[in-house]
């Protein structure tokens, strides 16, 4: 089972591009060290306060995937520098 999942995140306090990709570097390390996915940046590159992250699990258990799906999600969340607006998930 192949779970992805977009998500579109606003960095209020973003002032540089350089700030953005240390905190997306930071975010993305750990998702990949501690859940084991697949993680990139789909969208807005050049933007200051904006990106959309792509984050995909494959398990042979829908369950195991929406749990590492939501647990990824509970991390974002977590990130003082980033809010969360737009997730869209997507079974394949």
């Amino acid at each position: 089972m192949i779970l992805f999942a977009e998500i579109e995140c606003i960095m209020y306090e973003g002032h540089s591009l350089k700030q953005k990709r240390s905190v997306l570097k930071r975010l993305m390390a750990r998702l990949q060290k501690d859940l084991n996915v697949a993680v990139t940046e789909l969208d807005y590159h050049d933007l200051w306060q904006r990106t959309k992250l792509g984050i995909v699990t494959i398990s042979n258990d829908l369950t195991h995937s929406e749990k590492v799906i939501q647990e990824a999600l509970r991390i974002i969340d977590d990130y003082p520098e980033l809010e969360r607006t737009i997730t869209n998930t997507e079974r394949i």
